[in-house]
């Protein structure tokens, strides 16, 4: 695996729990009480870290057997440039099916990209 950023494997360890709960708590109500609208997705987030804008790019290692990925930012932001990417883990009835990543610069949404289902 390339040597980027990643998570915490402990941060998306307690993501992953609280869908399981959420789901155990939902899943016996499911067969009696399910609307057409709850299909069983959650997504929940895990953890924001710091990252920096190289060759146009955010490149970071993802959980989940993943690995290593490169977002492309706008030329707009210079390399150097310190920015934060988020993970939210995407599950179906508690069970994880991917991942969103979002990079911010400056509190402002500069790219996002889910991996796997969508959340």
């Amino acid at each position: 695996m390339a040597n980027h950023p990643e998570f915490d494997p402990q941060s998306i360890d307690q993501a992953l729990e609280a869908a399981r709960r959420h789901a155990q708590d939902r899943m016996p109500k499911a067969t009696n009480n399910q609307t057409p609208l709850d299909d069983g997705s959650l997504k929940v987030a895990a953890q924001c870290i710091s990252v920096t804008v190289q060759n146009g790019q955010v490149c970071l290692n993802l959980p989940l057997g993943i690995g290593s990925v490169c977002l492309p930012v706008p030329s707009w932001i210079p390399n150097g440039t310190a920015a934060q990417a988020c993970i939210d883990i995407c599950t179906k009835w508690g069970i994880p099916c991917g991942v969103e990543v979002t990079v911010s610069v400056a509190g402002q949404r500069i790219v996002q990209k889910n991996f796997g289902c969508s959340c």
